[in-house]
């Protein structure tokens, strides 16, 4: 199993309620690539952290194996929500890919 844990901050350009719906888009259209990509065995996204965080979202998703993580940076799916939803609207990406 890979784990796949990225951390966003978003543009520093919206207001409270802009960036509450920029994040619950960002989480519900990434959550939804549940049951459509192959090797993707579950995907959380989380946008309520503590007032300590420094990054506004996390996506915390693990896949069967590393060739599994390497298809869905480039399926179409994937493609279309991070074009459409993520990438427009953050500042900053961390990546970090592990075993388990």
């Amino acid at each position: 199993m890979v784990k796949h844990v990225i951390l966003w901050t978003l543009r520093d350009v919206y207001s409270g309620a802009q960036e509450e719906e920029i994040k619950q888009g960002i989480k519900e259209h990434l959550e939804g690539l549940k049951g459509k990509i192959p090797g993707l065995y579950d995907i959380k996204v989380i946008t309520k952290g503590l007032e300590s965080s420094n990054a506004d979202v996390m996506l915390n998703s693990t896949f069967f194996n590393e060739e599994a993580l390497k298809a869905y940076a480039v399926h179409p799916d994937h493609v279309a929500v991070a074009n459409e939803f993520v990438r427009p609207f953050t500042a900053t990406r961390t990546c970090m890919d592990f075993e388990i």
